[in-house]
């Protein structure tokens, strides 16, 4: 047996649906401040030291992310 639901509510909704947090105020924080880098004429160094700060895990998150990259590339 098969039983489909559709529900029909805004992202706003289903989020407080399940309880989640609104991260709206660290978006606009987030845009906020990518918006000033830019502004500022930040180089592309800079841009990558910022992603790897802001990288879930840091430089080993990035890290992890590049060795399963070059594996899926590999396997190619």
């Amino acid at each position: 047996m098969k039983v489909s639901v559709d529900i029909d509510c805004t992202p706003e909704e289903a989020r407080r649906f399940f309880g989640l947090p609104d991260l709206t105020p660290v978006h606009d924080a987030f845009v906020a401040r990518m918006q000033q880098a830019l502004a500022d004429g930040g180089n592309s160094e800079y841009f990558a030291e910022m992603m790897k700060n802001w990288a879930p895990m840091g430089e080993n998150g990035l890290t992890m992310w590049r060795q399963m990259m070059d594996q899926v590339s590999l396997k190619k």
